[in-house]
């Protein structure tokens, strides 16, 4: 579990009820309550959300949500050795030795089994690139249907609210007119109904759905460059490429900062087998 998100929404609805009440004043807490104002915001953010999009979407929110507080299970380093690993395999005893070994993979590595067992079969290189890619556009058309539903979401929540203040707006000049008496103590209660849906939409929409887009887009990244390491190191290995120059090619993939860090550590176990001879 991903446990870094849910301790910002943790910190973020902390400090929210700490700038609220002080710690102190926690009667404060019911100016923040209101009913009617909730049902505008998050209806309203619902209902608009049903308008665009079917409802096939609202059904993958609980699987979306799991994805979003998981830890990430796509590393690029490990796709790599493993992608080097099937090219010495290949280059010692052919690309049919391959088979068996693809396998063995586990289901959660069911595009890099799918990729090994097509240049298995000998399928033409430029037929395996195009197949491939194909893989990599459906992932891109599958998974942004997830970031762009809590993104456009984000953008209703906010107007709703302001629809929520604007009809709280005009209820209370309304009564303000029919009962001149009450003066400023009508208009500042009525004033802080007005504004509470402005801030359950910016609540809900920056704190929530704002932040689930994002994750999923970035969960989406994380898997697409792990897959474009396969795409590139199964072409190579079925061109017969030296295993060192697939390493190196697919390295490229990764930042500069984490190739830094893997040849620090190459240069240290270097430097401890030394010691020890």
């Amino acid at each position: 579990m991903d446990f870094t998100g849910i301790i910002g929404l943790i910190a973020g609805l902390g400090l929210i009820f700490y700038g609220i009440t002080g710690l102190t004043d926690m009667g404060a807490m019911k100016s923040f309550i209101e009913y009617q104002s909730m049902a505008i915001t998050i209806g309203g953010t619902i209902a608009s959300t049903l308008i665009a999009f079917p409802i096939s979407y609202f059904k993958k929110i609980p699987a979306q949500l799991k994805i979003a507080v998981q830890r990430n299970r796509y590393d690029p380093k490990k796709y790599i050795d493993m992608i080097v690993d099937f090219a010495q395999e290949a280059r010692k005893k052919g690309l049919l030795s391959l088979e068996e070994k693809a396998n063995g993979l586990n289901d959660s590595d069911s595009f890099l089994k799918n990729s090994i067992l097509l240049i298995v079969d000998a399928i033409d290189p430029e037929k395996v690139k195009e197949m491939l890619d194909n893989e990599l556009d459906s992932l891109d058309e599958r998974h942004s249907q997830g970031w762009q539903f809590f993104e456009k979401a984000s953008t209703f929540a906010p107007a709703f609210g302001m629809i929520g203040t604007l009809i709280g707006l005009i209820n209370m000049l309304g009564n303000l007119n029919m009962d001149s008496t009450s003066g400023a103590n009508a208009l500042g209660q009525g004033m802080s109904v007005a504004l509470i849906t402005t801030f359950y939409g910016s609540l809900l929409a920056n704190l929530i759905l704002v932040p689930v887009g994002h994750k999923l887009h970035m969960r989406h990244n994380e898997e697409r460059l792990c897959k474009e390491i396969v795409v590139e190191g199964v072409i190579a290995i079925q061109a017969g490429d030296n295993p060192k120059h697939i390493e190196q090619r697919l390295k490229a993939f990764l930042c500069e900062r984490e190739r830094g860090e893997e040849t620090e550590s190459g240069k240290k176990g270097k430097k401890e087998k030394k010691s020890k001879k």
